[in-house]
């Protein structure tokens, strides 16, 4: 009885096992019908309404707090209506510089993308896209950190721990 109840189990599993083989053999199943194939609807999404996306987290994590989580947080980090105003603008100035380098971001995944969709892909041409590619993701991840050394400068030691345990991170540092 028990060999019928283990035969019975490892029946059970093996479809499983295939299923989950059968995954890992197409993890891109589906993506090549993306609009830009190296960038989700969401990316695109987040790039264009200037969202961090994780961005601006040695920053973030290491007691720099940006400036649209401090908005968020404005009535429990007790902001002046001074801090208030200025992070408002440093908000806007952020959003404002980082919309044009997700744009360009975009831009730059589409030129790769058509390298290969149109069959014009050259070591020298993937080469030169690629460091394009390279040189505005750099210069989106600059933005967004750039913001959070401004934004700490704006709040006392006291806001900026009371922000990281808003935010779940326990003490916080103040640089």
């Amino acid at each position: 009885m028990r060999r019928i109840a283990s035969l019975f189990v490892v029946a059970a599993a093996l479809p499983l096992a295939a299923a989950a083989q059968h995954n890992h053999a197409q993890p891109y199943a589906g993506q090549q019908a993306r609009a830009v194939k190296a960038l989700s609807d969401q990316q695109i999404a987040d790039l264009r309404a200037g969202r961090g996306m994780g961005l601006a987290l040695p920053a973030e994590l290491n007691g720099y707090p940006g400036p649209m989580h401090v908005l968020e947080l404005a009535g429990p980090l007790d902001l002046t209506p001074d801090q208030r105003q200025r992070t408002e603008a440093l908000f806007a100035a952020m959003k404002a510089e980082a919309i044009p380098l997700g744009e360009r971001l975009i831009a730059d995944e589409t030129a790769l993308d058509l390298l290969f969709a149109e069959k014009r892909a050259t070591l020298a041409a993937v080469d030169a896209a690629s460091a394009r590619i390279g040189a505005t993701q750099a210069a989106l991840r600059a933005a967004h950190l750039r913001y959070h050394l401004e934004m700490v400068a704006l709040l006392t030691p006291e806001q900026v721990a009371r922000y990281a345990a808003l935010r779940g991170y326990g003490g916080g540092r103040r640089h």
